[in-house]
């Protein structure tokens, strides 16, 4: 995102706006400015201000007079008064940081908005997570601390010598130089992101296993990692297999989605009827 300082007043309305914390007043210029290394091109502050399109020179010339007379002027705080915010035309490596960061733009490798895929995100009837097995969702980052993908790396290295799945239509994985040992590609390691999602699966078994894996990765990861795991219920609805698990190592339990099977995926012509997969998370 690019202010244009030709047209910025100063009025400091976007620094409230940015979830983080990329734009300041700069006290040399005088105008806002947008740090480019901690921007994660999330459009907040182009799409949550409204952009007004009054004369520069005459809102500085006010704002400069009533400052004289120890008088605030000063627009409404969810206003640009001189539309001064122009986005920047993206060029790869930067476009990635938007594709994460803004949940209305659309991931090439997937086609759907947002850090996951269909699955995390709608918990749709793609019978992904079978019998004996366990899907995780690994979040990195929230808004004000954002994520580096050098540091999503240590994490996928790490699960890739554990031998996990990576979900194919994952955006991180469409990223990864070479899925087998969890590399990505070089020249976006040092792009920041709001947020992402690794998705893997594994079996029941492993359950503990991967638990502890992510929680010892997570002490040299910068950033905040939220771990989700997804299991199919059985026929009354319920997880007898992964929730026990889970207690037994402390944590309290909370149904995030459950799928209730109103829908079915679309078999290949000429193949057999796929069955509604029921799974709770």
């Amino acid at each position: 995102m690019y202010i244009n300082p030709s047209k910025c007043v100063a009025c400091g309305n976007c620094t409230y706006v940015c979830p983080m914390g990329a734009i300041y007043i700069d006290p040399q210029i005088k105008r806002a400015t947008v740090d480019r290394r901690e921007c994660v091109e999330c459009y907040a502050c182009f799409n949550g201000l409204s952009q007004e399109h009054l004369n520069p020179t005459l809102v500085r010339t006010i704002r400069r007079a009533f400052q004289a007379m120890r008088l605030r002027f000063d627009p409404e705080p969810d206003v640009c008064p001189t539309a001064a915010f122009e986005p920047d035309k993206l060029e790869w490596p930067r476009v990635v940081r938007r594709a994460f960061s803004d949940p209305r733009v659309p991931h090439e490798s997937t086609g759907v908005t947002g850090r996951g895929t269909e699955e995390v995100k709608t918990n749709d009837v793609s019978g992904r997570v079978k019998e004996g097995e366990v899907g995780f969702t690994i979040e990195f980052g929230r808004p004000g601390v954002g994520v580096w993908f050098h540091e999503v790396q240590k994490m996928t290295q790490a699960l890739a010598r554990a031998n996990v799945h990576f979900e194919k239509k994952n955006p991180v994985t469409s990223l990864m130089s070479d899925v087998a040992s969890g590399t990505l590609r070089e020249d976006i390691l040092d792009e920041k992101v709001l947020s992402c999602i690794v998705e893997i699966k594994t079996t029941v078994d492993r359950v503990e296993e991967i638990i502890g894996l992510v929680k010892e990765v997570e002490k040299h990861v910068d950033t905040v990692v939220s771990l989700g795991v997804g299991v199919r219920c059985d026929a009354g609805g319920e997880d007898r297999v992964v929730a026990p698990i889970l207690e037994r190592l402390g944590y309290t339990l909370h149904r995030a989605k459950t799928n209730v099977g109103l829908g079915r995926v679309a078999p290949a012509q000429g193949s057999a009827q796929q069955e509604p997969a029921g799974a709770a998370r």
